[in-house]
C-alpha cells in the first residue's frame, strides 16, 4: 500500500510534474518513451555483450542489467505520471485464501495458453521451413550440471524474465500503445500482436525458431492480460513455471 502511495503522487519538483503531464497528454512523448525503453536496452547489449562465445554468464549478467534498466524507466515513467502501480495491475491486495487460489489456479491456465502458443509457434515454423532446428539454447550452456549456476540463474530469471518480462512486453508495452488511439476493441487487438511480435524479436539470440515461438507466446499471454483485466500477477506466476520448467531442462541437458 505503502509503494502505491508513493507512485500515485506526482513528483513536486515543476519540471517534473510538468514532463509527467506531457507523458500522459502528448503522443508523440509516448512514443518517445516506448522508444527510449527499448533503445535503452539494445545499446546496453551493444556496447557490452561480448563477442567471445566463452562469456556465457557475462553475457547473460548484461542482457539481465538491460532488462533491470527498462524497469527502471517503466516505473520512472509511472512514477512521473503520478499513476499509481495499479494502472498496470501491478497493485498488492490483502491476500486470502480464496484470492491465493484464484490466483494459482488462472496462472496454470494462462501457463497451459502460453505453453500451447509456443507449441502453435514450433509446428508453423515446421510447415514453413520442413523440419527446423529447435531454438538456440546454448546462451545457457554453463547450466549443464552446475547447480549452483541453476539456483543463481533461476533468482534472476524471476526478477528479470517472470517479472521483468511481463511488466514490460504485457503491462507497459500493451498500456502505452494503446493510449496511442489503439483503446477500442479492434485496436486491442493490434496492440497484443505488437507487443507479441516485440517479445519474439527480444529473443533473437534463440534464432528464428525462438523468435517465432515467443511471438506466439507472447500472443497468448497478452490475450490473457486483457481478458483478465490486467491482473499482472497471474501471468508473472505462469512466467514463473515457464521458465521454471525451461531452465531445469537446460541444467539436466
Amino acid at each position: 500500500m505503502l509503494l502505491e502511495n508513493h507512485f500515485k503522487k506526482a513528483p513536486e519538483h515543476p519540471f517534473f510534474r510538468k514532463l509527467g503531464q506531457t507523458l500522459k497528454t502528448n503522443k508523440l512523448a509516448k512514443i518517445i518513451e516506448i522508444l527510449s525503453v527499448f533503445l535503452v536496452a539494445f545499446l546496453i547489449v551493444v556496447i557490452f555483450v561480448s563477442d567471445d562465445p566463452t562469456d556465457l554468464v557475462y553475457n547473460q549478467t548484461i542482457i539481465w542489467l538491460a532488462n533491470i534498466a527498462m524497469l527502471t524507466l517503466v516505473f520512472t515513467g509511472i512514477k512521473l505520471r503520478g499513476e499509481g502501480l495499479s494502472h498496470f495491475g501491478l497493485s498488492l491486495q490483502k491476500l486470502t485464501w480464496k484470492i491465493g487460489f484464484k490466483t494459482v489456479l488462472q496462472s496454470i491456465i494462462v501457463f497451459i495458453l502460453a505453453v500451447t502458443g509456443f507449441i502453435i509457434g514450433s509446428v508453423i515454423m515446421a510447415n514453413i521451413t520442413g523440419i527446423p532446428e529447435g531454438s538456440n539454447m546454448s546462451n545457457y550452456d554453463y547450466l549443464k550440471d552446475n547447480l549452483g549456476m541453476l539456483m543463481l540463474t533461476l533468482f534472476g530469471v524471476y526478477i528479470v524474465a517472470s517479472f521483468g518480462e511481463e511488466v514490460i512486453y504485457r503491462a507497459f508495452l500493451i498500456n502505452r500503445i494503446s493510449e496511442l488511439g489503439l483503446s477500442s476493441k479492434s485496436g486491442r487487438i493490434i496492440v497484443v500482436i505488437i507487443s507479441a511480435i516485440v517479445f519474439g524479436f527480444a529473443h533473437y539470440s534463440w534464432g528464428p525458431m525462438g523468435i517465432v515461438q515467443t511471438s506466439f507466446m507472447g500472443l497468448a499471454l497478452g490475450m490473457s492480460y486483457l481478458y483478465l483485466n490486467k491482473r499482472i500477477w497471474v501471468l508473472i506466476l505462469a512466467h514463473v513455471y515457464m521458465d521454471t520448467i525451461l531452465m531445469v531442462q537446460l541444467y539436466l541437458s
